[in-house]
């Protein structure tokens, strides 16, 4: 009598040579199944085997549409159920086996029907998670192709103005965001400058960012007032819809004479101007309106101001005043101090040293908004290159 294997209470044996058949099959099986790393695919190639290698009346899976066989196992005398289940133990499908003529399967079939379940719910969960990857390389692929058109949105290159000193810096929070910085020059030899603020972060925001940048550029070529020019945004920007609408946008606009010293600024409920000049307190340029897009007929008031040699000027977005070191927030008041106390003349000298006054508070914490800024410097009257 050949040495086998005798399970208690099942009355069956499987000797020796019918384990290994049975291994060999299983192993089989089992590459057959991970041969593919789609999802359809890897359940239609186990429904085959269960057909075709144990000649079983039918198979499906439930909740997928799939089946196999003469008739669908659904309803048939001695079906047989086998749960997939993923690595944490979730349900993700179940593997329903109809005998022929509804008899009792053997001990073979069964320990095979097992571990064939078992090799399905692997390859099952590898060809979601394969297609869940895919799908977020995609995605990804997508957003670093978005964040470099938002880039390039930005000014390229900044205006050579003599005497003056500009420059910009902007930081999103995820790979694209929803703050927004402009520069058109006039045909009059003055500047607008804009810096805006979607309301909240990420894809949405930025694609309204670029809806309001085509606005704004077709209205600033006009030359028309700022105040008009904040007004027309505003009904444009509400006009939008809905959803616009609850993309509302903060913004501050300037137009500067760099001959003359003089410049203009409307604030659409954006954070404070800051303007430091030299034997004066500092200045506030606060809001003179909603943000754009928030309330209809909203209309914008120009505040003037010199901008005299030795003064700066910093426009921002909220994302620099709400860096937070634990509960504590940074805010407007540092901010202003920190530009105030800057000791170089230069735009990028000041914005190297502001985004590393935020760094060190922050003390290696997240970035947790979008951070843009503005400065511009008018030098003092000196032969000197300033500092």
């Amino acid at each position: 009598m050949a040495a086998g294997l005798h399970l208690p209470g099942n009355g069956e044996t499987i000797d020796l040579q019918q384990q290994v058949a049975r291994l060999q099959a299983l192993l089989e099986a089992s590459r057959q199944v991970h041969s593919t790393i789609r999802e359809e695919e890897v359940l239609e190639q186990v429904l085959r085997i269960v057909v075709r290698e144990l000649e079983m009346s039918g198979a499906a899976f439930s909740g997928t549409g799939l089946s196999y066989g003469e008739e669908s196992p659904e309803g048939q005398p001695g079906l047989l159920r086998y749960p997939l289940q993923d690595r944490d133990g979730n349900l993700m499908t179940e593997m329903l086996v109809a005998p022929p003529d509804g008899r009792e399967i053997s001990l073979y079939e069964s320990d095979f029907l097992e571990g064939l379940s078992l090799q399905a719910a692997v390859a099952l969960e590898n060809a979601r998670n394969h297609k869940r990857n895919v799908a977020f390389a995609r995605v990804q692929q997508d957003l670093d192709a978005a964040r470099n058109i938002q880039r390039s949105l930005l000014p390229q290159t900044l205006p050579e103005i003599a005497g003056y000193s500009i420059g910009f810096r902007s930081a999103t929070c995820y790979e694209v965001g929803g703050d927004y910085l402009d520069i058109v020059e006039q045909p009059d030899g003055s500047l607008i400058i804009a810096v805006a603020d979607v309301a909240g972060k990420g894809l949405a925001s930025a694609i309204v960012s670029v809806s309001f940048r085509a606005a704004f550029r077709a209205m600033a070529v006009t030359g028309m007032p700022l105040d008009d020019l904040a007004t027309q945004i505003n009904q444009h920007h509400w006009a939008e819809g809905e959803e616009s609408r609850r993309r509302y946008v903060t913004a501050i606009f300037l137009r500067i004479h760099p001959e003359s010293g003089e410049m203009e600024v409307v604030n659409a409920g954006h954070n404070p101007g800051f303007l430091v000049s030299p034997g004066e307190p500092a200045h506030e340029f606060n809001a003179a309106g909603t943000p754009l897009g928030l309330l209809p007929g909203m209309r914008y008031s120009i505040e003037k101001h010199g901008f005299k040699p030795g003064s700066r000027l910093l426009f921002y977005t909220d994302g620099l005043t709400e860096v937070f070191k634990g509960d504590e927030e940074f805010g407007p008041e540092r901010l202003l101090d920190e530009f105030s106390k800057c000791p170089s003349q230069k735009a990028d000298g000041i914005l190297d040293a502001l985004w590393k006054t935020l760094e060190d508070f922050a003390e290696g914490g997240p970035q947790g908004d979008d951070m843009t800024a503005l400065a511009l410097c008018r030098w003092k009257s000196s032969p000197e290159m300033p500092a």
